[in-house]
């Protein structure tokens, strides 16, 4: 088990055409998440990295029951895209989950998002301006952000932080002594984000694969 993100998780990236998306993409994909599509505006009908992409989410989460969506858009067009995931989600399969990358997205856009999600209880936001969440695998796994996939293993230790840096410290303190991660979460730093501490801690502690966070 993990929280939220299961190893086999269906992943679409929105931005997935711009620099950022589609670099870190590939690195999901090099790690063994099951990257299913992707999504951008007006680019529907290509494909990157061997997946189609699409021009809108719900579109996307309707032909690919995805799971999850990794967000890598601009800070202007960031709370826009959460909204539309979230609601994509909600319509076309009932729940899911969404990370959001990106930083500086304008505050009152970053409200607007958060309480729209608030309002859909199966929906789950984790950031923005976070690293991301990964539930590593036997092999590879599930990598959603821009966090180095090759520090984790999987193993009954949940880990969660604001800091990207310090939760990689984290990882390395916990493989040191010979213990995987069972989900390792990077909540972000921004005022006005999806997800808190007693979010996830309330999640490992229902979780029967951690045994310590």
């Amino acid at each position: 088990m993990s929280i939220w993100i299961e190893e086999d998780a269906k992943v679409l990236v929105q931005g997935i055409t711009g620099k950022q998306g589609m670099f870190h993409a590939e690195k999901m994909v090099e790690y063994g998440t099951n990257l299913v599509g992707g999504v951008t505006p007006g680019k529907g009908g290509q494909e990157v990295l061997g997946v189609p992409v699409f021009n809108s989410m719900i579109e996307a989460v309707s032909k690919t029951d995805a799971d999850a969506t990794v967000i890598y858009v601009p800070p202007p067009f960031a709370g826009e895209a959460i909204i539309e995931a979230a609601n994509a989600f909600e319509q076309a399969k009932g729940k899911g989950v969404i990370v959001c990358i990106t930083e500086g997205i304008p505050t009152l856009d970053m409200i607007k998002a958060a309480a729209y999600v608030a309002n859909r209880p199966n929906v789950r936001l984790i950031g923005p301006n976070c690293p991301g969440i990964i539930t590593p695998g036997e092999s590879g796994g599930a990598k959603l952000g821009i966090m180095p996939g090759h520090i984790h293993a999987k193993g009954r230790i949940g880990i969660v932080s604001k800091s990207g840096t310090l939760t990689y410290e984290a990882v390395a303190q916990t493989m040191s002594i010979g213990e995987g991660q069972s989900t390792c979460v990077g909540i972000g730093g921004d005022p006005v984000n999806g997800t808190g501490f007693i979010d996830c801690l309330a999640a490992f502690e229902s979780d029967p694969q951690t045994v310590a966070i």
